[in-house]
């Protein structure tokens, strides 16, 4: 870092985390600089973001993984934005690490299909990784000047989603509009709305929570927080319980995140604790409804290459479902169909997690092919 300025690099700069990262660095362009972008499929909004921010063209992307672990490694790279849908973001997340860069992550599939490397190759180049997701960067925030050890149990908040008071068999009946109509995060992106959904972004985080914190899957738990203002909280041995509230705006925890430790005005709203609408409530999780908090924490107890499993499949699933293919509770029924299907692999490096990611998607057709029960039969109706 020179002059004070950070020099980011952003994977997924055209997706909501990306987009929102850029409106800090408009506010903050004393504090932080782009040097390199990449986008996914909006091609026009991408050199329009590489035009306002002066990158040059050969440090733009709309491309492959290969080309992601290129500008990952930029050698004037301070810290490196991955926001990248999946687990495509996993090989230039390893590959920036290794070159010392900072990573500011949002995308939590690299640490549910990588965790143990990840979090290996971080330790070993002197690198930090920074999460961003909302919930790992209040936990985060919590446990800023706790002694080792100290942790008793990490609590996980989640909205509970559209579907948090439907019965399980009007469930059966969702269509895509439900799906995406989040109730209190609605600029997030299709899939991982769909995930919010059926709560697999949750059980998603428990996995990330393991890796990014080192503690036991078993000291991490989901609590279901309707309002969203409690973020996560920590419970410490002595039974000290500490939570991270704000509003519900990314752009609080991306900003913490790319200027780590220091904090300075987010030029946000504030929260008015006397003038919140509502009181704020807490529940447990039913996982009769929402199987996916127990099929992530049997991935993450697991371990080796079950979790890169969990997710690829979770992954073709929701795509199916966006598609019109399947139904919404057959997302579910097909990832735990394909990890009942999965060899265990211990220790797997980098290819053989791929491998196994991609045995997944093809094990998620060939389920859907094998079984009509899971097709959409009215796809014309959503």
């Amino acid at each position: 870092m020179q002059d004070g300025i950070k020099k980011l690099v952003i994977l997924g700069s055209t997706g909501s985390i990306g987009t929102q990262t850029l409106d800090i660095v408009r506010r903050l362009p004393e504090r932080l600089q782009i040097v390199a972008l990449s986008g996914h499929r909006n091609v026009e909004l991408l050199k329009q973001q590489a035009d306002e921010f002066g990158v040059s063209p050969e440090w733009i992307e709309c491309g492959d993984e290969a080309n992601l672990e290129r500008l990952a490694t930029h050698p004037d790279a301070d810290i490196v934005v991955v926001s990248v849908a999946g687990a495509v973001g996993t090989r230039a997340t390893v590959a920036a690490l290794r070159r010392g860069k900072d990573i500011a992550l949002a995308t939590k599939e690299v640490l549910v299909a990588a965790g143990e490397i990840v979090t290996r190759t971080a330790r070993e180049s002197g690198a930090r990784l920074l999460p961003i997701d909302s919930e790992h960067s209040a936990i985060f925030q919590c446990l800023q000047g706790a002694p080792d050890n100290s942790v008793a149990k990490i609590l996980l908040t989640a909205s509970g989603g559209p579907f948090r008071e439907w019965t399980k068999e009007r469930m059966e009946s969702v269509s895509i509009v439900d799906a995406l109509n989040h109730p209190t995060w609605p600029s997030m992106g299709r899939k991982i709305t769909i995930d919010s959904a059926t709560l697999m972004n949750k059980g998603l985080e428990t996995i990330e929570a393991r890796w990014l914190f080192d503690i036991p899957m078993e000291q991490v738990e989901v609590v279901i927080h309707p309002q969203s203002v409690v973020h996560s909280l920590v419970e410490y041995h002595d039974g000290a319980v500490i939570a991270q509230l704000g509003l519900p705006d990314m752009r609080l925890p991306i900003q913490y995140a790319l200027l780590y430790p220091e904090r300075v005005d987010s030029g946000l709203p504030r929260m008015d604790m006397t003038q919140l609408a509502k009181p704020l409530t807490f529940e447990a999780p039913d996982t009769n409804r929402f199987p996916s908090l127990r099929l992530a924490r049997d991935a993450g107890a697991a371990g080796g290459a079950l979790p890169a499993v969990l997710n690829a499949a979770n992954e073709a699933a929701v795509a199916q479902f966006l598609d019109a293919k399947i139904t919404f509770p057959a997302i579910m029924t097909l990832v735990e169909r394909t990890m009942h299907a999965h060899r265990p692999l211990e220790n797997p490096d980098l290819d053989q997690i791929a491998a196994a990611d991609q045995w997944a998607r093809l094990t998620v057709t060939q389920l859907i092919n094998e079984d009509p029960s899971l097709q959409w039969n009215g796809a014309a109706e959503r």
